[in-house]
């Protein structure tokens, strides 16, 4: 059925803190199922997300700004042809990406648990931290497909589900490194290399799959800016790795193990704050 234009609007939204999938898919599952909301448009370049909706947008405005992601309305306009034609194009594109972000669950999914294990076999606190980046990652690829037909209770359920999974891992490895601090650790450098070098390896081909849809859909451009800083994580995970093996200090280890940990808390902090 085609969208009448005549009792549509578009309400478009700053969101400054929205720089990667997780925020991207919050924004959507705090606006599934909001009466009188039928599409979203996202620029992450801009930090922006445009709402088409009918002419009542009170409820749209706390449910995004309840998130803690910054959003502020900077204006609501009529929709006209054009703002019908970026939603129609945003649906083709996300029903077209399906197929790559369980690609990208898979690759994600694996790393998380190869990475927890040799980083736990490795005395590394930042082998852990970095694995549950990547469980961060699944987490929201995972919870997006899932959401797919399901009722707004049962999406916010399995967000919740996995933000408190990654809320408790993140103070785990968080209390790893202060016990690692007080009592020492001897973190394997090599190890740590060869491991951080495979998630290096995993993030660049994550990279690769969604490079023609960078300018595309929504969840693809969030993705392939998600995974470059990724890659950035991975090569300071490297470069500490190296600092270790130079200096035989464990603390490049536990200061990287430290930030990325932190990272992933706010995170799953940010998921925790959905609701129905």
């Amino acid at each position: 059925m085609a969208e009448n234009k005549s009792d549509r609007r578009i309400s478009e939204f700053s969101v400054p803190k929205m720089d990667c999938p997780s925020e991207e898919g919050m924004i959507r599952m705090a606006l599934d199922g909001v009466t009188g909301v039928h599409g979203l448009v996202f620029d992450l370049g801009e930090r922006q997300v445009q709402v088409l909706h009918d002419q009542d947008v009170d409820e749209i405005t706390p449910k995004l700004e309840s998130l803690g992601l910054g959003a502020r309305l900077l204006g609501t306009r009529d929709a006209d042809d054009d703002d019908l034609q970026a939603l129609q194009q945003s649906r083709e594109a996300d029903a077209q990406e399906s197929g790559t972000l369980k690609i990208l669950l898979a690759i994600n999914g694996f790393m998380f648990f190869a990475e927890f294990t040799l980083g736990w076999m490795a005395q590394s606190t930042g082998l852990l931290a970095d694995s549950l980046d990547m469980f961060a990652d699944a987490a929201v690829y995972g919870v997006a497909l899932y959401a797919v037909g399901r009722s707004m209770q049962l999406k916010t359920r399995a967000a919740h589900l996995a933000g408190w999974l990654q809320l408790l891992m993140a103070l785990g490895v968080l209390f790893e490194v202060g016990r690692r601090f007080i009592f020492g650790s001897d973190p394997v450098s090599m190890l740590m290399i060869t491991v951080g070098s495979v998630a290096l390896a995993a993030n660049v081909t994550c990279l690769f799959l969604i490079y023609r849809h960078r300018h595309g859909g929504s969840h693809m451009k969030a993705s392939w800016i998600f995974s470059a800083n990724d890659v950035i994580a991975n090569l300071g995970l490297i470069l500490a790795a190296v600092l270790v093996a130079w200096t035989g200090s464990r603390y490049p280890d536990l200061i990287i193990g430290t930030i990325i940990g932190f990272v992933v808390l706010d995170g799953a902090r940010r998921i925790l704050k959905l609701r129905n």
